[in-house]
């Protein structure tokens, strides 16, 4: 029987692909990766910055410029790799020629969303026509099907094999990820209990160049490092402390919920739903205040044969049900 081609068509975002190409690899698929939205090159960065990034500061949306170079770019991998099936992840940026060569050829497609629905441009009548769609909340999920849309909920998940936990500890309380008013409000307060916090990514940075990039200047009080890659992110979490899961304005559940405790992480999330997954207490901490975080990163820090119970706990729950491996065998059953 001849291996089937299955390409993935993906945003970069921090790399997350591979970990889904080495899943679906791992069912008997030849996959191919197509980054929609790569900037190979200095020139193309700068090139980002001035037709989209910089017209979208300024209140102006540069989305057709966009679409038109991803959607040329698609299309001629798509031409090239001649696919068995398709996944497309977000994929929003992709205009209609992209799809009416998926149609045209009949070649059966999945399309992942792991962001919120407001955060897409897809209407309700081409996520009908589109095939499976599959949703990282399942709220949104859902709201989906109750809409005619055929959709499935398929949560996040780790990657055990990007990289092996670590005995180290750092002793900090940690935070990666975007920064939003939510996350930099708890962070400060954890620095103002006297914990030594430290946050990681772009829009934390006090370095120069990240502050150009990100276009600001100012900066939160909060000690900070650079963006750092996925495995580096998988470790400074796992070695923290605690490091603590505070999402944004988001419908579902962040990555690091499954990446934490994957890695033997002790995780202190913000929302009663990672009781799903997880056994509150017992293999995650959650908390509802910022004094009950302060009191949950305190006893994390003295408190080591707890600390290290829950992160074992945690760890075993994540291999069993919940790294990449498993999200895949679900998207991998909804082809029609």
């Amino acid at each position: 029987m001849r291996t089937l081609r299955l390409l993935l068509v993906t945003p970069t975002f921090h790399g997350y692909h591979r970990s889904i190409a080495r899943a679906f690899g791992s069912r008997g698929y030849e996959v191919m990766t197509h980054c929609y939205d790569a900037f190979e090159s200095f020139p193309d960065k700068l090139r980002n910055k001035a037709r989209f990034e910089l017209p979208a500061r300024l209140g102006f949306d540069g989305h057709a410029h966009a679409e038109t170079w991803a959607t040329r770019r698609a299309l001629a991998v798509l031409r090239e790799a001649q696919p068995d099936r398709v996944v497309v992840i977000k994929g929003d940026t992709l205009g209609g020629e992209f799809w009416h060569h998926l149609d045209e050829h009949r070649t059966p497609r999945i399309l992942w969303l792991y962001d919120d629905l407001r955060r897409h441009r897809f209407t309700d009548e081409f996520l009908r026509k589109v095939g499976p769609v599959v949703s990282y909340a399942r709220a949104e999920a859902q709201q989906l099907c109750a809409r005619g849309i055929q959709s499935t909920f398929v949560p996040n998940a780790f990657d055990p094999d990007l990289t092996s936990p670590s005995a180290r500890r750092s002793g900090e309380i940690v935070f990666v990820g975007a920064r939003y008013a939510n996350r930099v409000d708890l962070l400060t307060q954890l620095g103002k209990a006297g914990l030594p916090v430290r946050a990681y990514g772009r829009q934390w940075s006090h370095h120069l160049f990240d502050r150009l990039r990100t276009w600001e200047l100012a900066r939160p009080s909060v000690p900070a490092e650079r963006d750092i890659p996925l495995q580096r992110a998988y470790a400074v979490q796992a070695e923290a402390a605690a490091a603590v899961n505070i999402h944004g304005p988001q419908a579902g559940l962040a990555m690091r919920t499954f990446e934490v405790p994957g890695m033997g992480g002790l995780q202190l999330a913000d929302r009663q739903d990672v009781g799903e997954f997880y056994d509150v207490g017992k293999e995650v901490l959650v908390f509802e205040s910022a004094s009950e975080l302060v009191e949950l990163a305190v006893r994390a820090q003295r408190d080591h044969v707890w600390s290290e119970r829950i992160r074992e706990a945690g760890r075993r729950r994540s291999l069993a049900h919940h790294t990449f491996a498993h999200r895949i065998a679900e998207v991998d059953a909804l082809w029609v």
